[in-house]
Parts: structure tokens; sequence; C-alpha cells
């Protein structure tokens, strides 16, 4: 049976609902400028650690394990990204360290990196 349609959940600064009748959450336009203006708030990937000495480290340790490192014993792609297994990134205090890492194909990444950040899209999905 199809989901009722209801009113999108963005509420601007005065208080005023947006009358956009949706599946769930919010319409395209407010779904977008909200993502706008938190994307605006967030530091730049330099600032939060993403730097040369980075690129270096995660360069380095995918040439060590080109194989995907993800727990799917039938994944045998590429690896493409450095995943950080304590989550805090090339900023945290064992944001080099090559037992903090974990070399990941670009899908395996985004799955786990979905599972794992507080409010990330699977987090939401299985909260509603």
């Amino acid at each position: 049976m199809p989901r009722a349609l209801t009113l999108c959940s963005f509420i601007d600064e005065a208080g005023r609902a947006c009358n956009a009748l949706v599946p769930r959450g919010m319409c395209e336009p407010h779904r977008l400028a909200t993502r706008r203006a938190a994307d605006a708030r967030r530091p730049s990937s330099t600032a939060r650690g993403y730097d040369a000495r980075w690129r270096a480290t995660a360069a380095s340790y995918l040439a060590a394990h080109p194989i995907c490192e993800c727990d799917d014993p039938d994944c045998r792609e590429l690896s493409t990204d450095v995943h950080h297994k304590d989550g805090l990134g090339p900023s945290g205090p064992r944001g080099h360290a090559r037992t903090n890492l974990k070399a990941l194909a670009h899908d395996c990444h985004s799955r786990l990196t979905a599972q794992l950040q507080p409010g990330g899209f699977l987090a939401r999905r299985t909260a509603s």
C-alpha cells in the first residue's frame, strides 16, 4: 500500500511551514537548501585534516592494501578509500596510525560511513 503524503517538514525562521505534499521528510527545494546551509557551516576538508600529509598517508596505505578490506568475504574490489576505524578522521589522535586505517572500495566505504556516522542515512532510515 502506498504511503500517505504528508506536509514538508521544513519550518522557516519565522515559524512558517511549507505546504508541499511529500511522501516523507522535506520537499526537494527545502532538502537542498538545508543541505547547502549545513555544508556552508562545515569546515573545509583541509581544515578537517584531509591535507597533503593525509593524501600521502592514504596513497601509501592504498598501495600496500590494494584489495578492499571490508567484512564481505566475497568482495574482491580494488580499494579506493581509506577508512578511519575510530571514526575521528586524520585529525584524531590516531589519524595517521596504520592500525587505525582500513582500505575499502568506494561503495563499501560509503555503506560503512552511512551505518556508523551519527544521523547518517541508514541511522535516519532505521529510526523512522
